[in-house]
């Protein structure tokens, strides 16, 4: 599956994290536009200098990593908010069959569709690849105990944007023990 990651699911530490998991597990690839990266960065310039700075690193690192993934030219589509045309771009010009977005009203299916790209959250996706065999489960805790966070792991994925998913690695962890 090619997947463009939209920047806000860039943004959040652990769904990148686990978007990115997920395509070091060869499940997707990744598809981003300069423009996409761009807006992650700035996005992530509202929390200081020092946060753009290691946002910056880690894009580089990133683009390094997956070269492939770079679109390096991005045909803008009529959308409904014309922000978002370049990330519909992203999809074709990348090849990608997937959109990762939380903004689904703002990609309309009856626009998506003919296009033949896919569009979905990061929950519905990372749960259905969790589904199909991809082992996120101690990727997510390390996570939860590198951000200190007291409570468990599935309070930890439900604030992170991601309900259904620690629903079900919890459900999923308790099975297993009991």
């Amino acid at each position: 599956m090619r997947a463009v990651l939209d920047a806000c699911v860039l943004y959040p530490t652990a769904t990148r994290t686990l978007l990115l998991a997920a395509a070091e597990a060869g499940v997707l690839t990744p598809v981003w536009s300069a423009r996409i990266l761009e807006e992650w960065a700035r996005a992530m310039a509202r929390g200081g200098a020092a946060s753009e700075a290691a946002t910056r690193a880690e894009i580089a690192a990133l683009e390094a990593r997956w070269q492939a993934s770079v679109v390096p030219r991005v045909l803008e589509h009529d959308l409904p908010d014309a922000d978002d045309t370049h990330v519909l771009g992203a999809c074709l010009a990348g090849g990608a069959d997937t959109l990762v977005t939380r903004n689904l009203r703002d990609f309309p299916l009856r626009r998506l569709t003919p296009l033949g790209v896919a569009r979905t959250d990061p929950d519905s996706l990372l749960l259905g690849l969790v589904r199909d065999g991809l082992a996120l489960a101690e990727q997510a805790e390390a996570m939860r105990r590198a951000a200190g966070w007291s409570g468990d792991l599935r309070s930890f994925l439900k604030r992170a944007g991601l309900p259904r998913l620690g629903k079900h690695l919890c459900g999923a962890a308790l099975a297993a023990r009991g």
